[in-house]
């Protein structure tokens, strides 16, 4: 299954009585990147996210967007800084006194100052938060790794159409080659007969030059070459697993192939479908570079 390495994911659930939302997306990267952001708070979960999702995901540069809110919560406990407010109580009857104001302190003025009240939460258990963001990141990475197929369907589609152009290109190669040996052939006996005039024409030794230069200008090894690593290019698109970084490496040797031949070519028009074959194994080089 191709997969792109460009995608994302979104789920938000309420569970136990709160609210998580978890975002994931991704771009290219050449290995496995990850990046999460969750409120401080969780911090424990990051690494808990990373080695989840790349049970699911073997390259590209992600990140995960936690968000947990909290709905109702028994784990909060509110007390009174009763220094603090005895403090505020005392500064104000004595402005009052002082002031010959009229002294009307009451508990809901001075909740009103900082500091009165002091909120402790309770140690969260990290099981019971884990297992609810799991299931709710699980939903995400499903919607994720859908989108990645979807792209990486259209991405094989491409290559495919690229590959059976260049071996078109091949075909014409290998019905061309032998052409141009007779071709040089008909040449050189031309050129030898104008040379000689009426002498005899040595016909082993046109025979030799012949022989020469058609296993100088052989690219038979070549093309069959080329041919297998289209054909295992092939095989690559039907993986199940990320194929990515041994599809970097079957480019490489297609496109030494094709230089090869480029460098034997002694034929106008072999040349051109040399320069169009390069062309096409560059946009298969860009494509596969969004590959997982």
């Amino acid at each position: 299954m191709v997969r792109s390495m460009t995608g994302f994911g979104r789920a938000q659930d309420v569970i136990d009585t709160m609210s998580i939302t978890v975002e994931i997306k991704s771009v290219n990267h050449r290995y496995f990147e990850f990046n999460s952001r969750v409120p401080r708070v969780y911090g424990f979960l990051d690494e808990k996210l990373k080695n989840y999702i790349q049970t699911r995901v073997a390259r590209g540069k992600v990140e995960c967007f936690v968000q947990i809110e909290e709905l109702e919560s028994e784990n909060c406990v509110v007390s009174v800084n009763h220094s603090l407010a005895a403090g505020y109580i005392a500064a104000l009857r004595e402005i009052a006194e002082r002031y010959d104001l009229k002294n009307d302190i009451s508990a809901t003025s001075v909740s009103r100052y900082p500091d009165i009240f002091v909120v402790h939460k309770q140690e969260e258990d990290e099981d019971r938060i884990w297992e609810a963001v799991k299931k709710v990141t699980g939903e995400a990475v499903d919607s994720f790794v859908a989108m990645r197929e979807r792209e990486g369907e259209k991405l094989k589609n491409d290559l495919l159409s690229r590959s059976e152009t260049i071996l078109e290109y091949v075909s014409f190669i290998e019905e061309r080659s032998p052409q141009t040996v007779k071709e040089y052939n008909e040449k050189l006996v031309k050129r030898m007969e104008e040379l000689l005039a009426d002498a005899q024409v040595d016909e082993q030794r046109l025979l030799t030059e012949a022989a020469i230069f058609a296993d100088k200008i052989a690219v038979d090894e070549e093309t069959v070459r080329l041919r297998s690593h289209i054909s295992q290019l092939h095989e690559f698109m039907e993986y199940k697993e990320a194929m990515g970084r041994k599809l970097d490496f079957l480019i490489q040797e297609m496109n030494r192939e094709a230089n090869t031949i480029g460098s034997k070519a002694q034929d106008v028009e072999i040349a051109r479908k040399v320069i169009a074959i390069k062309a096409e194994i560059e946009k298969i080089r860009e494509q596969a570079q969004n590959i997982e």
